[in-house]
């Protein structure tokens, strides 16, 4: 029923405007008709008008009132239960006020450096490390490699030797880079996180559900970037238990070998 009635007084409003645009225009036709024509329509033209007024001021401004009394008793009950304009403007003054006093401070907090290699190569593999610009990743074997070497060649290690290397260079390579892009990724939810609250303290009356979905999709996507650096420390951690077993392994192979070589000098005559 409210719904109908704005509806109504909407189309009230128009019609009596586009009324209102026909009269100054039937006014300067009755100016340029000639005198004993203007003379005789004077007459008819004001009684028109009379009883135009006189309909609007009776049953017409009756409804009028009442529709009138509605539309504000609607906009009251808009303001005062569904959207309380007082909590709503108290909650944007507390976001504003939270922005002022802490959104500096964590901007300090988020540009501060923390680089601690001091040699030219180690400098250079950290700076790519902790950039957080997942564009740079082709740049990090060659790095990778002036910091911590090249895999030994066939005749400097054993097979087994060279592909352990291999395998933990493969491992920490793909760790150091999911936490580049973990980095990118907490400078976007930031940036969201930051839009989200501004858009708060500016936001409609109505809005918040589709705040509070922007912020339960930022969560989920953070929860999602959280599970792809836990799934590269248990990789991390697998490929230590394989390194030690791996060592654990040749060294039992050295042992056997050791008593085969034991046992051949034994039984010589």
């Amino acid at each position: 029923m409210k719904h109908k009635a704005f509806a109504f007084v909407q189309r009230l409003r128009l019609r009596l405007a586009s009324s209102e645009r026909w009269l100054p225009l039937l006014v300067f036709a009755v100016l340029l008709a000639p005198p004993a024509a203007r003379a005789a329509g004077i007459g008819d033209i004001l009684t028109i008008f009379k009883t135009i007024t006189s309909t609007i001021q009776g049953a017409i401004g009756g409804a009028l009132s009442g529709i009138q009394t509605l539309d504000s008793t609607l906009n009251n009950f808009r303001q005062q239960i569904i959207w309380p304009l007082a909590q709503i403007n108290q909650t944007r003054a507390f976001v504003t006020s939270s922005r002022a006093q802490y959104g500096g401070l964590m901007f300090q907090i988020q540009a501060i450096r923390n680089n601690s290699a001091t040699l030219t190569n180690p400098s250079h593999l950290e700076t790519l490390v902790r950039n957080g610009q997942s564009g740079s990743i082709g740049q990090f074997q060659p790095l990778y490699t002036n910091v911590y070497g090249n895999v030994p060649s066939a005749t400097d290690a054993r097979l087994l030797q060279r592909n352990m290397v291999d395998i933990d260079d493969a491992l920490a390579q793909g760790s150091l880079k999911t936490t580049v892009l973990s980095d990118q990724t907490t400078q976007g939810m930031l940036a969201l996180a930051d839009s989200i609250e501004q858009q708060s303290a500016t936001a409609a009356p109505g809005s918040a559900p589709v705040l509070a979905t922007q912020a339960g999709i930022s969560e989920l996507e953070s929860q999602a970037y959280l599970a792809k650096v836990l799934a590269s420390e248990l990789r991390q951690e697998a490929a230590k238990l394989a390194h030690q077993n791996s060592l654990l392994k040749q060294s039992a192979a050295s042992t056997r070998n050791l008593m085969n070589q034991a046992q051949q000098v034994l039984t010589q005559p």
